[in-house]
């Protein structure tokens, strides 16, 4: 079966839904299948986006990519670093 990719947009709404069904005294095992989610995926959502807003969620995948972008940078100088103090020493 194909895995479903949701935005955190999408997440964030999801919860908020889930939230007020959960107020109405419905069950955890009914709001997921009436999303079409497994539990473990509705407590792995809330544990991730629980009380973040869309703008937030946003923000913090913008984060984490510039947070990529940055590690990236490092290890390619840490790399050419490397090389010179080598080649600095003679020992090729």
């Amino acid at each position: 079966m194909a895995r479903k990719r949701f935005t955190p947009e999408q997440v964030i709404g999801m919860l908020r839904e889930a939230e007020v069904r959960l107020s109405q005294g419905e069950g955890v095992k009914g709001i997921c299948r009436s999303l079409g989610i497994t539990e473990q995926t509705y407590y792995r959502w809330r544990k991730d986006y629980g009380g973040m807003k869309v703008s937030q969620a946003k923000r913090l995948k913008e984060l984490e990519r510039e947070n990529g972008r940055l590690k990236r940078a490092v290890a390619e100088l840490t790399l050419d670093k490397l090389i010179l103090r080598e080649a600095l020493e003679g020992n090729y």
